[in-house]
């Protein structure tokens, strides 16, 4: 069973009624709200492991829910699964690029659902635990030493550069805005345009050789760390 809790902010009661039968049957505690108001409260007070968002709803839509949960420190590490009606790209990508970890459009099956819900759950379990090293692909990068090796062979990354590997190999798969990645690697200009991570990028990547091509390109969203 079960030991995580699963906030669902969204307006369909139906839809609320069949995603908390089947999420409780799964051994999750499940809490909901109606309205992003309602929902952001209900995060910052019991603080659940995942978030499952409506894009469209009543009072605060889940754009503005996401972004507020990312830009709190208490709540910036939580899940966000964001759930909508509208199947568009470029939704998709404004969705990604408030820091929605996952997304998936209406209708949906719920078995695929609740995959995706516990992979999502299973990449927070493994970050939480996580030691100050990470190994990914052959790639290790230790937080403490500021030491990145690649096939063994040691790295000589600027502190910007060894931020942006950190942050992208902390979770594999997972897609990253620039503006995401601009505010991982603290220190930069306030003022540098987004597309100065792109720099950053095409050198860490040079430096790293064969495996910078681990770095995946995300056309009009970012960068993501190749998965496992």
């Amino acid at each position: 069973m079960s030991s995580h809790t699963v906030l669902i902010i969204e307006d369909e009661p139906s839809l609320v009624e069949v995603l908390s039968y089947n999420l409780e049957k799964e051994g999750f505690e499940v809490l909901t709200a109606n309205n992003g108001r309602d929902g952001l409260e209900r995060a910052r007070s019991a603080l659940p492991d995942l978030v499952i968002l409506d894009l469209m709803l009543p009072l605060i839509d889940g754009l503005q829910v996401c972004a507020q949960l990312r830009s709190d420190p208490k709540t910036q590490n939580i899940r966000v699964l964001m759930l909508t009606a509208r199947s568009e790209e470029t939704d998709e990508v404004v969705g990604f690029n408030v820091g929605a970890d996952d997304y998936v459009t209406k209708p949906f099956k719920v078995r695929p659902l609740i995959h995706r819900i516990k992979a999502l759950l299973r990449r927070n379990e493994k970050s939480k635990s996580e030691t100050s090293v990470l190994s990914v692909h052959g790639v290790e990068i230790d937080k403490a030493s500021f030491e990145v090796r690649v096939d063994e062979q040691e790295l000589e990354l600027t502190r910007t550069e060894f931020r942006l590997l950190w942050t992208l190999m902390r979770q594999p798969g997972r897609t990253f805005s620039r503006l995401e990645l601009m505010d991982s690697s603290r220190g930069m200009d306030a003022n540098a345009l987004e597309r100065t991570i792109d720099v950053h990028v095409r050198a860490l990547r040079k430096k790293m050789g064969e495996p910078g091509d681990l770095i995946e390109t995300v056309r009009g969203i970012g960068y993501r760390f190749k998965r496992e």
